[in-house]
């Protein structure tokens, strides 16, 4: 796009003596970052030419150059005889904008805006604050920040690259090397889990990329998207759920930055770990990749921004759409209490302003980088289907519902050794505490963590609103209606 800028915002710019404002520093740098012209208008000229100071005068003329002058362009009608001079470099400008010369017009001139109004350019004149508003809400990236893994500049693992980390990306793409100082150059991010100070042990490369044809049967995505352009996690630590991790920093950064596309390309043959993964979050094969010679099939996530209508049953459209979920009156709803200990286990991620590490859990626990979880219980409770809403409510401490899940699958038993196979791969229970749980019949729930709510829904408005009684000790259904405004008044 071309922006117009007004002489108050070129004076700044110009003018090494006038410190910029934050919001006209990030929309100069949005500006650069993304390709949009920054133009300016000859009536501009005159203006800064009525600067007294001779030298400041002519250092600010002379910046100029660095922006685009428009042609001088078609004399505005709107001026005459009794029109000042102030008036007169404004009309002009504006008629500019009303002529098409740019998209937009920037300025911090009140009476440019009231002029806009008057003759229905309103929309297309923007303050400083509400142009870098829009900028960001088009291009800045919102940055991902999760417990055991780090986002960094590719560049920064440079000297990383010498190590035997990086030999078998190396052995599948000879060209890794100058790949990686180019998307160095250009940026590139990555997720990083460190083995140790200076050793990788996983990592996730990443790039937005938009309008990409993405298989060698010309499958374009159109608008932004998400390719994760190198996905490894060392064999020593892929039980820890690094992969899930990686995933869920995808999923909320697709969300976060509005991007509807997720996708990926490998040698399934080589990397069947990860695509098996993929397929279990929805990820389908859609075609091969453009420049591996048909070799590496290309998977693709459909991310959409809001809730697509499908038929589908409640988990499988989790699956295929995740983090959107079924919430409509088929659907069961659940309040599940769980201990703090357990909640900081689960939820490492969820931040609280009284939110605290339980001393007895001071040693990393894997079980909360993943998305798919397990809980016991021993509530009487009879069936949960598939597809359930999850809303956990914190205990004890909080008192209140703070995360949403999904249910996978639910079953009750008292065989302890079919509880651990069950849960073996996302739990957080040690065998001893199944064994204790197991001498009554137990729940075994299946679910997918969705999210936190915005803010934690705390037990004392619910008793207000009469949406329950007494205290949340066990699993208890609720309403539609319940839910929907504990949802509401916690996304708020």
């Amino acid at each position: 796009m071309r922006f117009l800028l007004d002489t108050n915002i070129l004076i700044p710019l110009e003018d090494s003596h006038i410190p910029l404002e934050a919001n006209l520093a990030d929309f100069i740098r949005l500006s650069n970052e993304n390709g949009h012209q920054l133009v300016y208008h000859p009536a501009s000229e005159k203006d800064l030419e009525r600067d007294s100071n001779s030298v400041r005068r002519q250092q600010t003329l002379n910046r100029l150059r660095q922006y685009t002058r428009l042609d001088p362009g078609p004399d505005c009608p709107w001026n005459d005889e009794t029109t000042t001079e102030n008036d007169r470099v404004d009309n002009q400008i504006l008629y500019a904008l009303e002529c098409g010369a740019a998209h937009a017009l920037v300025t911090e001139d009140h009476a440019i805006h009231r002029k806009a109004k008057r003759r229905n350019l309103g929309d297309r004149v923007f303050y400083i604050q509400t142009a870098e508003t829009w900028l960001r809400q088009l291009h800045d990236r919102v940055s991902i920040t999760l417990p055991n893994i780090e986002e960094v500049s590719l560049y920064t693992l440079t000297p990383c690259l010498g190590s035997q980390f990086f030999d078998s990306l190396r052995n599948g793409y000879p060209q890794f090397d100058s790949w990686f100082s180019r998307k160095s150059k250009e940026g590139t991010k990555a997720w990083v889990y460190w083995a140790s100070p200076n050793n990788l042990g996983a990592i996730c490369i990443f790039d937005r990329q938009i309008d990409q044809t993405i298989t060698s049967e010309g499958l374009r995505l159109p608008g932004s998207s998400l390719k994760l352009c190198t996905f490894k996690v060392e064999t020593e630590f892929r039980g820890r759920k690094i992969g899930e991790l990686f995933l869920k920093a995808a999923f909320r950064f697709a969300t976060f930055n509005r991007l509807e596309h997720i996708f990926i390309h490998g040698d399934v043959d080589t990397h069947r770990f990860l695509f098996d993964l993929l397929d279990d979050f929805g990820f389908t094969r859609i075609g091969s990749h453009v420049g591996s010679g048909n070799r590496d099939a290309v998977y693709l996530k459909k991310h959409p921004l809001l809730p697509p209508t499908s038929n589908a049953l409640a988990f499988p459209y989790l699956k295929e759409f995740y983090p959107h979920f079924r919430r409509d009156t088929k659907i069961q709803k659940f309040i599940v209490p769980i201990r703090p200990t357990f909640h900081e286990i689960f939820f490492p991620d969820y931040e609280h302003p009284a939110a605290h590490q339980n001393l007895l859990f001071r040693q990393p626990n894997s079980a909360g980088n993943a998305i798919k979880l397990a809980y016991l219980c021993n509530a009487q409770i009879s069936q949960i289907e598939p597809g359930s809403i999850m809303l956990f409510y914190r205990s004890v401490d909080h008192r209140a519902v703070t995360s949403l899940a999904v249910v996978e699958s639910y079953e009750s038993t008292q065989d302890a050794s079919k509880i651990a196979q069950v849960v073996s791969r996302r739990t957080v229970y040690s065998l001893s505490d199944i064994e204790k749980i197991a001498q009554k019949p137990t729940k075994v729930m299946l679910f997918r963590h969705v999210k936190h709510l915005k803010y934690p829904v705390d037990r004392e408005w619910m008793l207000n609103q009469n949406l329950i009684d007494g205290n949340i000790q066990t699993i208890r259904q609720i309403t539609d209606q319940i839910f929907e405004k504990i949802y509401e008044y916690g996304e708020r």
